[in-house]
Order: structure tokens, then sequence, then C-alpha cells
């Protein structure tokens, strides 16, 4: 048996969900959100995917995509329209058929990260654009992870590294576009609010220190586009019957199965 195996997956992305409640979760969200806008800005295409670990914390809402889809690992009451129940290494969806995929901390919350990277390249058509957000191991967050008593919040994440992930993108058939950490905060709540603030503007005054809280890659997919093929898409998100929701993967119908 794989040490994961004891891993409560859903718990962890329901208390990182929470934690982007606090302030410190908020200021960290606010700022993926201001980057994404700016860098994504001139993006444009037919499909938009955003797979992570909660429909809630939606990125990249200014890009100028027809369809925007956002995937949620669990099945909740009332998901509104537009979000597909699955699994973010079981996607439900066409290979070629999305134009952008932002990973927003999947990888890091996943039992198998080298597949969640290879099903957003098969949906991903040749030439689109990959967006992968994670936490960085090489800061002092990763620093907190490693003698954090608990597992709640981010600190139940892999803090897969980012050289690590570039290398599986590349074999995946990628090139890296840009690829960044950011967020120079302490891993601080409230404790020491003028001391955590100098040491902030410290490290944020170098931003070719490694150190910044998450890491960023923007890579593009390689294969040359060739002539689309034509899934069924209807005007609006497949919707599952008194669901709204896009669809199901295997792995989620096995989750429901057993509640």
């Amino acid at each position: 048996m794989k040490h994961t195996d004891a891993i409560d997956y859903p718990a962890r992305h329901e208390s990182f969900e929470r934690w982007f409640q606090t302030p410190l979760g908020r200021s960290l969200l606010a700022d993926q959100r201001n980057m994404l806008d700016r860098e994504l800005a001139a993006l444009t295409g037919a499909r938009q995917l955003q797979v992570g670990i909660s429909h809630r914390l939606p990125l990249a809402t200014s890009t100028d995509f027809v369809q925007k889809i956002i995937t949620t690992p669990r099945w909740y009451p009332h998901i509104p329209e537009g979000v597909a129940v699955c699994d973010a290494d079981e996607l439900p969806f066409p290979g070629d058929s999305m134009d952008l995929v932002v990973l927003h901390h999947t990888a890091d919350f996943s039992e198998y990260p080298h597949e969640v990277l290879r099903e957003a390249a098969r949906v991903l058509r040749g030439e689109g654009n990959i967006v992968l957000m994670g936490l960085n191991p090489l800061s002092l967050w990763g620093v907190r992870r490693l003698v954090s008593r608990h597992h709640e919040g981010p600190w139940g994440g892999r803090f897969l590294l980012r050289g690590r992930m570039e290398d599986w993108l590349h074999l995946l058939g990628f090139n890296i576009e840009a690829s960044t950490t950011r967020f120079f905060r302490l891993p601080l709540q409230r404790s020491g609010r003028k001391r955590r603030s100098r040491i902030d503007n410290r490290l944020s005054q170098n931003p070719f220190l490694p150190v910044g809280a998450y890491y960023c890659i923007l890579a593009r997919k390689r294969v040359a586009a060739g002539i689309p093929k034509r899934p069924v898409w209807r005007k609006n998100v497949i919707a599952m019957p008194g669901a709204g929701a896009v669809g199901a993967s295997r792995g989620c119908a096995r989750q429901q199965s057993r509640n």
C-alpha cells in the first residue's frame, strides 16, 4: 500500500478552500487573480478551463473566451452552470477541446500529480496555453510546511518543486513561456504586523530570489494545431440531470456510490 493511500484528499481540499477565507489566504488569492488578469489579458479563444480544488475560487475571469468551465472535485447541491464535477486526473472533456487550462494548486492536492498534467495536456489543443500554480517548497512557506504539526490549509499540500513541474511539462510537449515565484509574505496571519511588513518588503525587493510563496508557470503546447475536430458542444455547458454540472468522472461516480 502506498503511503498516499491514507491521505484524505477531499478533507484537505476543503481545508485549503476554507483557508482562502483567512486574511493571508485572501491576500494570496488576490495576488494570483491580479497577476493572471494582467498576464492573460491578451488571450482569446473558444474555451477556458480551470481545474482546482474548488469552483468557488475562480481565476482569469477577465479573459475573452466564449465558454469558461471550472471543475470541482466533489459534488455539492445547487452547483452552478459551467461547473464540472470530476477528478483532476480524469477530465470528462474531449481531447484538443480547450484553448487555455489553468491548474490552480491542482497538483499540490492530488494523489496523482503527473496524471493531472497529462490530462491537462490531453484536453488542450495544439498551441494552447497552460497556467500552473503551485506552492513553493524553496521558501519560508515550504519551511513552515516541514515543521508544521498539522495538515490544515496549504500545509496539507505537496509543495512540488517548480523545476520538477517544468520538466514534466517539457516531457508532455510544452515550451515554457514564463516561470516565476510570487507573494513575498511570511506565512503568518496576524502576529507582529510591523516587523512582518519590514521582512516582507525586504524579500519583495529582490524578486529574482525563488522565495515567493507560490510559483506560476505559463507554457504553450508545442503540437501544431491541425484541422479541429468538431465534438458536439451545446451552446451552453452540458448539464448533469438535476445538478447543473458539465459531467462527472468515474472517480467522482465511485465517490458518490460510497455515500
